[in-house]
């Protein structure tokens, strides 16, 4: 990874940098299941998610900073906590980068392409795939372009629809309106904003931006994300009502048809994509990340471990089937439901471990991370039951999984071995599996 400028110069860079991972499928498909579970909330509720990912992104950001040679959060967590929380972690980000992954597909396809949303979905993810995988960066002024037309897509559905008239709305359904469903629209609404480790925590050949820069990034981000969610929620809220605003696959095309802004469907069909796309990237190659994490620390087999040049084939393609199952065995709003959940359970013990560093190695206060622990647990508390009980069982399981990985693992090792280092060896490894 390469140094950025310091200071305000390299600002702009890590914000376009940022927007284009955040811009996805939080506000192209997120208002509508947010609507589902309690249209009502679903403004102040975005607040409240922006606040959960702003404590997140200075948490990652600080580990980053006391733990450079890290790669990714598994290991940031594994420093702190252990082996088991950090086992734990990584199944939860594995698959909230799944669901995640499969909602972005499945809202490029519901924009797009309705009439052939699983197929268009299954090739909008292989073109993000092949991208990730073969280590194709986006230059700046690509980045650039990425962000400035998505915005603009948003602007346009924001000015048409508060520049015409609303239909007569029918009455909202009934729906529980309690602090549980409150903080169950702020769970789906964080996926909205968990791009922010494109600059906080940047992979292999992104720039690492100094403390002082992201000490203006991150804040500028989330705000600048979070006026952006607010203002695309409420003109779309405006114009289609809670109630159809919950049944839509597809809110700000729906809103754009009912204000008889049709000749604008096209370009948000185009943003749709390109959100897709430019966020499908950076999520695949997390995924590829967090298991080389895992294979070099022994969970995963070694052989599965990235090469000098960061470039995992087999680990792309476990990544990307984990994706494929979850799009087709659930609907982009479940999709995202999971990947809201289970990715804030990786920031809960993402902030836990935060906590940890010492003060010299922190640019923020600890009681973000305390705070970010507490919403983060919060949030993924109240996230819809379904995707809870999944990302529990999902989280479980893995954390076993990689648990047998890591005894057999070392197992292995151990019968590779001459005898007199085998005899060495036994020792050696059952204090490790007593520590873990």
């Amino acid at each position: 990874m390469t140094e950025s400028p310091q200071g305000r110069s390299a600002v702009p860079t890590a914000l376009v940098l940022g927007l284009t991972s955040t811009t996805g499928a939080g506000i192209f498909l997120g208002l509508a299941p947010a609507a589902s579970v309690a249209g009502r909330w679903l403004l102040p509720a975005v607040v409240v998610a922006a606040l959960a990912a702003l404590c997140s992104a200075l948490s990652t950001a600080d580990q980053s900073r006391a733990h450079p040679a890290a790669e990714g959060g598994h290991a940031h967590i594994r420093d702190q906590l252990g082996p088991w929380p950090a086992r734990l972690g990584a199944s939860a980000y594995l698959l909230g980068r799944a669901g995640i992954a499969a909602a972005l597909a499945g809202t490029a396809a519901a924009y797009a392409f309705p009439e052939n949303r699983a197929l268009v979905a299954l090739l909008v993810l292989v073109c993000a795939g092949v991208l990730s995988a073969t280590g194709v960066r986006w230059s700046r002024t690509a980045l650039w372009l990425v962000g400035a037309t998505v915005l603009a897509v948003l602007a346009l559905v924001v000015v048409t629809c508060f520049g015409v008239a609303p239909p007569q709305a029918a009455a909202p359904p009934p729906a529980d309106e309690g602090f549980t469903s409150f903080m169950a629209v702020a769970a789906i609404m964080f996926v909205a904003f968990s791009g922010f480790e494109r600059i906080t925590a940047p992979p292999h050949g992104d720039p690492v931006h100094s403390a002082r820069t992201l000490r203006l990034a991150i804040p500028l981000l989330v705000a600048v994300t979070l006026v952006t969610t607010l203002a695309v929620a409420a003109a779309v809220r405006y114009q289609l009502g809670s109630a159809r605003l919950a049944l839509s696959p597809a809110p700000l095309r729906d809103a754009l048809l009912a204000a008889d802004g049709g000749w604008l469907v096209p370009l948000v069909q185009v943003g749709a994509v390109v959100a897709a796309l430019a966020v499908l990237t950076p999520v695949l190659g997390g995924m590829r990340r967090a298991l080389g994490s895992l294979a070099s620390t022994g969970d995963l087999p070694v052989r599965l471990a990235p090469r000098g040049d960061g470039r995992a084939p087999l680990l792309d393609l476990l990544g990307g089937l984990a994706v494929v199952v979850v799009l087709l065995l659930a609907p982009p709003a479940t999709a995202l439901a999971i990947g809201a959940c289970g990715t804030l359970f990786y920031y809960a013990f993402t902030n836990a471990s935060a906590r940890l560093l010492l003060h010299e190695d922190r640019t923020w206060p600890m009681r973000t991370a305390c705070l970010g622990l507490g919403l983060s647990v919060l949030l993924a508390m109240s996230a819809p039951v379904a995707a809870l009980l999944t990302t529990a069982v999902v989280m479980l399981v893995g954390t076993g999984a990689l648990g047998l990985g890591a005894l057999v693992g070392a197992r292995r090792r151990r019968d590779q071995l001459p005898p007199r280092e085998s005899r060495t060896s036994d020792s050696r490894d059952g204090d490790f599996l007593m520590q873990e």
